[in-house]
């Protein structure tokens, strides 16, 4: 990947990234961190090619295989969640690899970010660009989500990046005890509710940030 291809031109150049953090701030994400994350992470490098000229609009966008990537409004609103809801964390399980632009903005913040996606084409495809971009803080799995990673955990945090009407047991128990925090969207196909859990022991409290819609947490691989 050429240093060009990184900085992108016209639609794709760092001052449209500048006025896309600009709206994100507007919209109410103030950690400074999270924002220089998707201003530093070449969102147009994870979408389809001739999608490129749309990468830093605010808006979800397809990837293949049913699967979209998330509007960057929702990313940098789950990632200000993850940090700052709990202790801070140095491990994250992603859950729901996707395009691997939301674990490419993790990894500007967190120390190691697991991730695992079910769909062996996107899984492979996030893998190669996390290395050509340089992300050696990012590993990765082609599992079932719904079980997660188990031969990492515990995780101070999870991120889901896809809905369920409820958070699976297995992924609650591979949150750190002390103070892990969980952000994922609940609730049925269409609408859910997004929503954060903070671990104490066997003790879970929760709190709503508002309605969003994801593509539904299917189990198995393929």
């Amino acid at each position: 990947m050429t240093r060009a291809e990184l900085q992108g031109i016209g639609m794709t150049s760092q001052r449209t990234r500048n006025r896309l953090v600009d709206r994100l701030r507007r919209h109410g994400v103030h950690d400074e961190t999270v924002l220089n994350a998707i201003r530093t992470v070449p969102r147009h490098m994870f979408v389809e090619e001739a999608l490129a000229s749309r990468a830093y609009e605010d808006t979800a966008l397809p990837i293949g295989a049913g699967q979209t990537i998330s509007q960057p409004l929702v990313v940098a609103q789950m990632t200000q969640e993850l940090i700052s809801a709990g202790k801070p964390p140095r491990t994250v399980l992603e859950v729901g690899t996707g395009s691997g632009y939301q674990a490419a903005v993790l990894a500007q913040r967190i120390e190691q970010v697991f991730t695992i996606e079910r769909i062996d084409e996107l899984w492979r495809l996030a893998r190669r660009k996390f290395r050509s971009l340089g992300l050696r803080n990012i590993r990765t799995r082609c599992l079932d989500g719904h079980q997660g990673w188990p031969a990492n955990a515990p995780y101070d945090a999870i991120m889901i990046t896809a809905a369920a009407r409820s958070v699976p047991e297995a992924l609650f128990a591979q949150l750190a005890e002390d103070g892990g925090v969980l952000v994922a969207p609940v609730g049925p196909e269409g609408r859910q509710e997004l929503r954060v859990y903070c671990r104490r022991g066997a003790d879970f409290q929760q709190k709503g940030l508002g309605d969003v819609s994801f593509v539904p947490l299917l189990p198995g691989t393929g």
